[in-house]
């Protein structure tokens, strides 16, 4: 009997290692679909059940079996980049150092994610998919948690201290009008580029310096005493 169970044992580990290729390449073709899904369609637009459909499942179920619920499927979208912008930020930050330029810690914020898009080829969906959840009250708060790590609090920390004049009430207002720009301005090129259309800007690269040229504007723009 042990000697059966062993071979049981051994069975069942095969199995299973046969199938986790097979299982990855099923989670990984769901991820790029509803991400695709999301951007063209819209995140309340799309069901489970479609995106298991469009991604060649013959089990409606299949997106709930991989992920779980929606909200699962959405953090696990963000997560599929999130860590390679880390990595690039964390480059970059490396790279600025102690530096006492706006402009420095403005392209730590922008550069990374751009440069993650460029890297992805053409076309591309994260950016549009990341302007719904940005725009959602409960959803922005998912996409916080799972992108705005410790690097994009350092780049923030950084670009603070070389605003140490800039009064609080208006660093806030001037963090979410810059936030707005960035994934609007990304989204918006995006989706021109998925339309065949021809954007402002000829590449990633030209767009990045754009933002941190406006960017950069906003921030050390005088700011207005109040009554």
């Amino acid at each position: 009997m042990e000697g059966k169970t062993a071979r049981s044992d051994r069975t069942v580990r095969t199995v299973r290692s046969a199938r986790s290729p097979r299982s990855e390449g099923t989670r990984e073709t769901i991820l790029a679909v509803a991400e695709r899904m999301f951007a063209e369609h819209g995140v309340f637009a799309v069901s489970n059940r479609q995106i298991s459909e469009a991604a060649g499942q013959g089990n409606n179920a299949a997106v709930g079996y991989h992920f779980g619920t929606k909200t699962d499927l959405l953090r696990a979208v963000v997560r599929r980049h999130a860590g390679r912008i880390d990595t690039l930020r964390e480059r970059m930050l490396a790279e600025t150092g102690d530096s006492h330029q706006v402009r420095d810690w403005v392209a730590c914020l922008v550069r990374p994610g751009i440069q993650h898009l460029a890297e992805l080829g053409s076309p591309t969906w994260y950016a549009r998919f990341g302007a719904q959840l940005m725009a959602d009250p409960v959803l922005r708060e998912l996409m916080i948690d799972e992108a705005f790590g410790p690097s994009v609090q350092r780049a923030l920390e950084g670009l603070n201290n070389c605003l140490p004049g800039l009064p609080p009430p208006v660093r806030l207002e001037r963090g979410d009008m810059a936030r707005l720009t960035l994934v609007h301005t990304l989204a918006e090129r995006e989706r021109a580029l998925a339309d065949g259309t021809h954007p402002a800007r000829p590449g990633w690269d030209a767009c990045a310096t754009g933002l941190i040229d406006a960017l950069t504007g906003l921030w050390l723009a005088p700011a207005t005493p109040g009554p």
